[in-house]
């Protein structure tokens, strides 16, 4: 989730903060009157993810794991960033017959256009592609730009081989007439779709915590997300096609609302500026260019992949009256089934004292317990650090071993920021839990009220050793003192932080203007995040 709103040129721009956003719009509404709503628009026939056929790229990787039992699949993590940008161009440039893209936003950045262009080049090749977005924030670059947005989605729409269908849409299509039917359906409306996969022939799927932007695959030169998605082959592919379905042919998801006018949103300077720089790369400009070929890397995929099997969870695009989410229940079963070891790495954590009583219940059996979240210094969203803080002790005294990301980690030359880019901090984004060393979850969902009751989720658990441990190898080195500060209770009971020097007192900031949001925003209820 992403809450804040700051100054484009101090911090994250205000294309994160959807909640904010959203109370904007009905402070706004408060204090008008009348509304009007056009009706909306009419139901898109039902339709199922197409079948697995002879002749994909893909083909081959899962043959390979087939001798495993008709439930095996076979994974891979996609932790660079640059590795998981690649990855899903691959998927996308070798798709042969359907492309189901599932995404909370889609920006209309770099990384934005450059996959939405390959897109399009699939479907000019003939492959059917759906794509299914959040009506929130996608394809927009400012807030003055909405009727634009639509306009540039109309004409994508418009391809013979492309769909695109909006979770939730807003039916007043201006920032104006948005504000009136906020308040008029400010409880739906804060209903978010915060699902992010692909699938590329019924056969492999990608799934885990990237939206698509420029910050998710480190080509963001204000910050870049240190984050995390799996790549699946096999029935896992088909799991996460059933929820795309569910999805898709949901009563809260509806065709695109029509374009007012057909417009162009001129490009951002920012994002002129990265595209310069890529072009200096030989890499990426074959890249940008489409001149790459993937044959070895799919003839290796195969080889890199790991056994295991999988449950894809996900929750009821509408919860019914007295309806919970299901994915939040999944995760606490996960977390509940420790035996010895528990490793979290989540990005936005707002506990309550239900969380860390299970905590605290696990440790006394013997579980030994590590979580790793954002600082202060290191958050996007200072917001939810707000209402975070306060649990810090007390997870320290239920017996957890917690860890703050550093917003300049020794790994943010190596795992987040893709050359030539240099990020001015790294967020922490990746949501995921490892159990044993030997079951996974990977996924959407953070450990936050907004993903427990507000928005939708979904997540893959695995059962696999190999990912397991790998997982575990990873957020053991994003946990080391060089990534990350250990929080201790001091002699006079007050947090400090730990890398091996002198240790803090006061919790680390990147300036003081975020100390003020802060504190600005325990104003609110943690509800709302």
């Amino acid at each position: 989730m992403h809450t804040l709103t700051t100054d484009p040129t101090t911090g994250p721009s205000w294309r994160k903060q959807p909640v904010v956003w959203l109370a904007w719009c009905a402070l706004c509404c408060a204090l008008l009157s009348g509304c009007t709503t056009t009706p909306p628009a009419p139901r898109p026939p039902a339709q199922l993810a197409l079948a697995p056929q002879a002749g994909s790229s893909f083909e081959g990787a899962e043959a390979v794991w087939r001798a495993q039992g008709p439930t095996a699949s076979a994974f891979r993590l996609l932790e660079h960033n640059e590795d998981a940008l690649l990855w899903r161009l691959a998927l996308i440039d070798n798709a042969s017959h359907s492309l189901d893209m599932q995404y909370y936003v889609w920006f209309s950045d770099q990384v934005g256009q450059l996959l939405m262009t390959r897109v399009l080049a699939a479907a000019d090749r003939g492959v059917r592609v759906r794509l299914l977005f959040d009506d929130l924030n996608t394809m927009l670059q400012d807030m003055t730009h909405l009727e634009q947005r639509d306009a540039k989605l109309a004409r994508i729409d418009r391809h013979p081989n492309v769909e695109i269908r909006v979770f939730n849409a807003w039916q007043q299509r201006g920032w104006a007439g948005r504000a009136w039917e906020t308040l008029a359906r400010f409880e739906r409306l804060n209903r978010r779709m915060h699902n992010k996969q692909m699938v590329a022939d019924n056969r492999v799927t990608i799934m885990g915590g990237r939206n698509i932007g420029d910050e998710y695959f480190g080509l963001h030169d204000e910050f870049n997300f240190h984050d995390l998605d799996v790549l699946g082959v096999g029935p896992v592919a088909r799991q996460a096609s059933a929820v795309f379905d569910r999805y898709w042919n949901s009563a809260w998801v509806q065709a695109l609302p029509a374009a007012a006018t057909d417009t162009t949103t001129p490009p951002s300077a920012r994002a002129e500026r990265a595209r310069a720089a890529l072009r200096s790369e030989p890499r990426w400009n074959a890249l940008l260019n489409g001149a790459r070929s993937w044959q070895p890397e799919l003839k290796a995929l195969a080889q890199d992949l790991l056994p295991g099997r999988s449950a894809v969870h996900t929750d009821s695009p509408a919860l019914a009256a007295g309806e919970h989410n299901h994915t939040p229940e999944a995760f606490r079963a996960l977390l509940l089934s420790a035996r010895n070891e528990v490793l979290i790495t989540n990005a936005y954590i707002i506990p309550d004292q239900g969380f860390v009583d299970d905590l605290a219940a696990l440790v006394k059996r013997g579980v030994r317990i590590r979580v790793l979240t954002n600082s202060l210094a290191s958050h996007d969203v200072p917001a939810v650090n707000s209402h975070y803080e306060q649990w810090r002790l007390p997870l320290l005294r239920a017996g957890i071993e917690l860890h703050e990301l550093k917003p300049h980690p020794v790994m943010q030359r190596t795992q987040v920021d893709t050359a030539p880019v240099k990020s001015g901090f790294v967020g922490l984004h990746t949501k995921a839990m490892v159990i044993d060393r030997e079951r996974s979850f990977v996924g959407s969902m953070n450990l936050d009220p907004r993903s427990e009751v507000l928005n939708s989720e979904m997540g893959v658990v695995i059962d696999s050793g190999g990912l397991a441990r790998q997982l575990a190898n990873r957020m053991e080195r994003d946990m080391a003192q060089d990534n990350s500060w250990r929080l201790l209770a001091g002699p006079d009971g007050a947090v400090q932080w730990h890398d091996g020097g002198p240790p803090l007192h006061r919790q680390p900031a990147r300036n003081s203007w975020q100390r003020v949001e802060n504190l600005f925003f325990k104003l609110f209820p943690p509800q709302l995040y």
